[in-house]
């Protein structure tokens, strides 16, 4: 093809491909199996418009492609998620990978009547986990968080592990000298040098990013994907893991207080999508289904071997019933879909000129295809059985937009409000934001809420927050105090020197208090009358002998009737809606009384 040509050639793959992607989106399918098929169909197998057969091409395709996913896996989760869960994920990654790698060579090696060592480079082909498969099965899943991160973990870290299982049994398959001892080396130089150049241009960068305002907004995806190029360079320059070191840049820059970070964002994810078009397409260019037919047997017992034997055994002997229940072990051998890295790792092999690796290709295509439809189109419906899901889609997390050029001295920051964050209920006026940060507007569906103080604040809104330039590096902290629920009781404990607040006592109910709804005496003052009770939950409003007044519950509150008035005051305005704001109603009704 001619230049023109090529690039008439991708646009049409591309505009295909999204086409894929909303069908797919409408009829539950695996998109990325979409875009394989279309690859297929344009290639050899299909309508020959295209020919490829360069394997070495697709590998040189396929490893910065999947960079690229890695870098925006990163920065969609962050150290500070991935922290709880990473000693799980990475014996997952390590330990599971390995052995499901030997189960699957030597099924491979009698399988197929290969010598053991083939047999155990397709094994470790076949032991990655496919981290475009999986993120896109993880987005906007509804999954448990700490199985949803451990699952995301294990997938990014398996690439690397599994990249140096392949080059390793390739290095010994076309050296028959070779030994064990030398790939134990390579492993561990690859996975040090990765680790350390991935967290060392994270830091530096981050740190640069923090400390450096740059003139245009668009520079900032230019300098993250500068920060991805430089791990994934130095990593591979000095022999390490490329592929581990743009992922740990990832996670470092996902926790920075960095500007721009929704434009980095949107930019990455657009990256990465791109890179998982290609990365599909180019694979099913190089298929042809009339040499995969004579695959297909094989490659569907293979399939049935890994899902079904080889992953749960792995699973299940790196895991622990204290750290997960058995339907959470389960769920988690069943989450690692093979999807098409492992094609990207057999072209290696292929373009490495190993025996039989041409073959070998179309045997791991057949169970990239299987594991796919298998364990994608069930993952969510298992999962729901199995009880295993939350209230609302945990990933990917809502990013604040702020640090772009302020000609006018201050930020304009968007944050958008989830379901599960503790801001949801609570009034305009009781955000306590901090001085110099103001809410400018309320986006809520496709309309305009003027931001009152009494205005309540509900899930899927959006909020225009304005922050003065100096206000900035408390950004970050603010977010975490709109996503945190705010404890009980904010409003007794909250130091903001008004007077009626130093006549309030405000303390925990505890068992040694007695029974909240019907008290007989409150911290040593008998209870003249019990004025209401509360019906929801267990509490009263009562008399006591001093004169004033108690609240009891969760919480035990003492005043005067006019200091227990704005008290309550207080807690409807950040009451949800029902039962809890009504109590808060017919208490200040009663204290008028």
């Amino acid at each position: 093809m001619t230049g023109d040509r090529v690039f008439l050639a991708a646009g049409v793959l591309l505009v295909v491909s999204v086409a894929a992607a909303l069908a797919a989106s409408r009829l539950r399918l695996p998109v990325l199996l979409l875009f394989l098929a279309i690859g297929v169909a344009a290639g050899a197998g299909g309508g020959d418009w295209i020919s490829l057969h360069d394997y070495a091409l697709a590998h040189e395709i396929g490893i910065p492609a999947l960079a690229l996913i890695l870098f925006n896996g990163g920065l969609n989760t962050g150290f500070t998620a991935v922290k709880s869960v990473l000693t799980s994920s990475l014996r997952l990654a390590l330990g599971a990978t390995v052995v499901v790698a030997i189960v699957v060579g030597v099924a491979t090696s009698l399988l197929l009547g290969l010598p053991l060592i083939q047999g155990l480079l397709v094994g470790s082909i076949l032991a990655s986990t496919d981290s475009a498969a999986v993120f896109g099965l993880l987005r906007g899943s509804t999954l448990r968080r700490r199985l949803l991160r451990t699952i995301e973990g294990e997938a990014a870290f398996n690439d690397a592990v599994v990249l140096v299982l392949v080059v390793g049994f390739v290095a010994w398959a076309g050296h028959p000298g070779s030994n064990g001892v030398g790939m134990v080396a390579f492993a561990a130089r690859e996975l040090a040098i990765g680790t350390a150049s991935g967290v060392l241009v994270g830091v530096l960068a981050a740190a640069a990013l923090a400390r450096v305002r740059l003139p245009m907004t668009g520079l900032y995806p230019v300098a993250s994907f500068a920060a991805a190029t430089l791990a994934y360079g130095a990593a591979s320059t000095f022999g390490g893991s490329g592929l581990l070191a743009v992922y740990l840049t990832g996670l470092v820059l996902a926790d920075a207080p960095i500007p721009g970070r929704r434009t980095i964002a949107v930019f990455h994810e657009g990256l990465a999508w791109a890179a998982q078009v290609a990365l599909f397409l180019v694979l099913g260019l190089l298929a042809t289904p009339s040499r995969i037919e004579g695959s297909l047997a094989a490659g569907a017992a293979l399939a049935l071997i890994v899902v079904l034997v080889a992953r749960p055994l792995a699973t299940f002997a790196m895991t622990s019933k204290r750290e997960f229940t058995t339907p959470e072990r389960a769920l988690l051998s069943w989450s690692e879909l093979v999807g098409a890295t492992p094609i990207v790792f057999a072209s290696i092999a292929a373009g490495g000129g190993v025996p039989w690796s041409v073959p070998v290709y179309d045997l791991v295509f057949v169970v990239a295809v299987v594991s796919t439809l298998l364990q994608g189109l069930t993952f969510e419906p298992l999962a729901r059985a199995f009880g295993l899901t939350s209230v609302a889609p945990l990933l990917p997390q809502p990013l604040v937009e702020f640090g772009g050029p302020s000609r006018l001295g201050a930020e304009l920051i968007e944050y958008a409000v989830a379901i599960t964050d503790g801001v949801v209920g609570r009034r305009v006026r009781d955000l306590d934001l901090p001085l110099g940060v103001t809410v400018a507007l309320i986006v809520r569906g496709e309309d305009a809420v003027s931001p009152t103080g009494s205005a309540q604040i509900k899930a899927g809104d959006m909020l225009h927050l304005l922050a003065r330039e100096e206000v900035a590096p408390r950004i970050p902290e603010l977010i975490a105090r709109l996503r945190d629920p705010t404890p009980e009781p904010t409003i007794a404990q909250r130091a903001d020197g008004d007077g009626w607040l130093r006549e309030l006592l405000a303390e925990p109910w505890t068992d040694d208090d007695g029974d909240p709804t019907d008290p007989t005496e409150v911290r040593g003052l008998a209870v003249v009358r019990r004025l209401r009770t509360r019906r929801d939950r267990a509490g009263a409003l009562v008399a006591l002998a001093d004169g004033r007044y108690g609240l009891t519950g969760s919480t035990l509150a003492i005043g005067p009737a006019g200091v227990l008035r704005r008290y309550a005051s207080r807690r409807l305005a950040v009451a949800a809606a029902g039962p809890e704001a009504a109590w808060w109603r017919e208490v200040s009704t009663a204290l008028l009384r």
